[in-house]
Formats: structure tokens, C-alpha cells, sequence
């Protein structure tokens, strides 16, 4: 596997540090908040896992799972929801965490879907964030752990074709990995 990566855009020591950093500003705003915080799986189960152990406040959990995407590089532009919540959210304040926000479809329909659902409100919080490539202009990302450039990460929980999730950093995929399956 590491023979596919090109770099490291973050290590395993920046990505712990940036977690730790979202975690105290979530403290802040969520304390004596109902919080529930809702994984978007699969990519958003590592940094979910890592966050919700550094956030010091009563919270609950739930998970999603929705795609937009193929076993391709690109948004397929239409949002299907793969596992919808187990609990209700009701009167709740609720905290998206995702991997990455990229054209940010996905999170602008699962935040208006929430909504309608009748949490309190709605935040998102993302490990990192690629706003060259968005197109759901009305998306706010509350809580952003990294800016990437437009390239393709792996690692820490993102994958291609549901591999390299297991890396313990954010590398860059080598062109020649992914172009092949095009």
C-alpha cells in the first residue's frame, strides 16, 4: 500500500494534534448542550472514533452511511441514503462528522435532511476540507481540522475502491493508482 502513496500530507502526530484542537472548541460550544454526534460512515469512523474519546462531554452516537460517489473518483451527483440513524433527533443539538467535505453535496442533503428530522440545529465538522471542489454553495463547515489541495487523499478512515482506510496518516494517491481503473 505505501507504494501508492506519493506523500504524506499530514501525520499520524498532526492529525492527533488537530483532533485534540476540534475537540476543545466542540467542548466549548456544545457544553450543557444535548449532543449527539452522528458519523457519516464509512470514511468518518477513524476520526470519529479519535474525536468523540478527546471531547470531555456527555454525548450520544449515531451513524449514517449515504453516497454520492462510485467505486469512481468522482460525485455521481445523486445522494442515496445507505443506513439512516437508529435514534430520534429530535429537540437535539446535532454534530456531523465527516472525513473529508469535497464538492459537499452529500453533507448539504444530509444537513437539510436532519433538519427535517427536528434537531435543534446542525454542525458540521470535518477532518478536512477541499473547498476548490465545492459545489453546494450554501454548505457551512463549522469545525475544519486541515485545508487539502485538489488531490486524492488516502488514509485515516478515506479510501479508494474501500482500500488504504487503514494508514495511520493523509497521503496522497500516486495518478497512476487511480487513472487506471478510468
Amino acid at each position: 500500500m505505501k507504494r501508492d502513496i506519493d506523500y504524506v500530507l499530514y501525520s499520524q502526530e498532526q492529525i492527533r494534534e488537530c483532533v485534540w484542537r476540534l475537540a476543545r472548541k466542540i467542548e466549548e460550544d456544545y457544553a450543557g448542550k444535548d449532543l449527539v454526534c452522528v458519523c457519516i460512515l464509512k470514511g468518518g469512523f477513524v476520526f470519529m472514533s479519535d474525536l468523540v474519546r478527546e471531547i470531555n462531554l456527555p454525548l450520544t452516537l449515531d451513524f449514517m452511511a449515504a453516497s454520492s460517489y462510485g467505486s469512481g473518483t468522482t460525485s455521481a451527483g445523486v445522494v442515496r441514503i445507505l443506513k439512516d440513524l437508529d435514534k430520534d433527533i429530535s429537540g437535539r443539538h446535532v454534530l456531523i462528522v465527516e472525513d473529508i467535505v469535497d464538492t459537499g453535496l452529500t453533507l448539504s442533503y444530509l444537513s437539510n435532511y436532519l433538519k427535517s428530522r427536528g434537531a435543534t440545529d446542525i454542525a458540521i465538522c470535518t477532518l478536512l476540507n477541499k473547498p476548490e471542489r465545492r459545489k453546494a454553495d450554501n454548505l457551512k463547515v463549522k469545525y475544519i481540522g486541515f485545508e487539502v489541495p485538489n488531490a486524492f487523499v488516502v488514509g485515516y478512515g478515506l479510501d479508494y475502491n474501500e482500500k488504504y482506510r487503514n494508514l495511520p496518516y493523509i497521503g496522497v494517491l500516486k495518478p497512476e493508482v487511480y487513472e487506471k481503473d478510468r
